[in-house]
């Protein structure tokens, strides 16, 4: 992204300019910051330019003021998931939420290889009835990894297969159950609440650790709403950041962190199973600057 590279530039050799500033208020809006969020680093960034006027070591240290500015904004939450228990005493489930087209199912497929790898137990629960064919790519990846995947009948009560895997995780000692949703358009109500009522059914056999929403990159200031409306139904912990791979957008990771305190915890970066990862904020922030 490097939405700060000729900024700093400038600001270096001293020739900043209001169109200069104009241009990275710009940038700022264009990678999905938002208008509130892209004003309070600006105030920012004006005063570490005033104060380095002159001053070739406040100049020199534009950088990490910078950082320290965007770092502010990101939210202090955890952002590990609950680790699995090594000795299979303990369960930690993941629920995991968005709307269509996001990339939700894919990012459970990489959720499923990422705790393969760890050497986890894992088991998964397709409760996206409404798509025969998300049951069809979940069981299609359980094959390849040797993960179990517990599926009903499409079009069949989505609470029902979760409740049905949160049993087979608990009888087979299973580290880590994952529950793959079906995208919904968040803003109906009927569909939200039927995500509540899948919580509180698994919720009768094992408690939910975490509750995933699945975020695309480059959806924009929408992805605050998405965020707002999912939490109401069901308390989101975390994001997936999806489509990062060559975007220049992303900005809407730190937006929503700023405005909710949500923090990412994991990014897909391509359509493999492999192309998962935590969320590193150092990077993500360098990346800005």
């Amino acid at each position: 992204m490097a939405l700060f590279s000729k900024f700093i530039a400038k600001l270096r050799g001293g020739t900043l300019a209001s169109a200069d500033w104009e241009e990275l208020e710009t940038h700022l809006i264009e990678s999905d910051l938002g208008a509130h969020l892209t004003q309070e680093i600006i105030e920012a960034a004006k005063g570490i330019a005033k104060r380095g006027e002159g001053n070739k070591e406040a100049g020199d240290q534009i950088e990490a003021a910078l950082l320290a500015a965007l770092r502010a904004k990101l939210s202090q939450a955890p952002r590990q998931v609950k680790e699995p228990d090594p000795a299979g005493d303990s369960l930690t489930t993941i629920v995991v939420v968005g709307v269509n087209g996001t990339g939700k199912t894919t990012s459970v497929a990489k959720l499923m290889k990422f705790f393969n790898d760890q050497r986890s137990t894992v088991i998964v629960a397709a409760a996206d009835t409404f798509r025969a064919a998300a049951i069809d790519q979940i069981q299609t990846w359980g094959e390849r990894l040797g993960v179990t995947v517990v599926a009903g009948k499409a079009e069949g009560d989505p609470a029902a297969v979760a409740f049905d895997g949160a049993k087979r995780a608990i009888a087979e000692h299973a580290q880590i159950f994952i529950v793959d949703t079906a995208g919904r358009l968040h803003t109906k109500s009927g569909l939200m609440d039927e995500l509540g009522k899948i919580r509180r059914v698994i919720e009768k056999v094992t408690p939910v650790d975490e509750v995933l929403l699945v975020v695309d990159a480059t959806t924009g200031q929408n992805g605050i709403a998405q965020a707002k409306l999912f939490s109401e139904s069901v308390a989101v912990t975390g994001l997936i950041l999806t489509k990062m791979d060559g975007s220049a957008k992303g900005g809407i990771a730190l937006a929503i962190e700023a405005s909710m305190g949500i923090p990412v915890k994991f990014i897909g970066t391509g359509e493999s199973a492999g192309d998962m990862q935590t969320f590193d904020p150092e990077s993500y922030l360098r990346g800005l600057i």
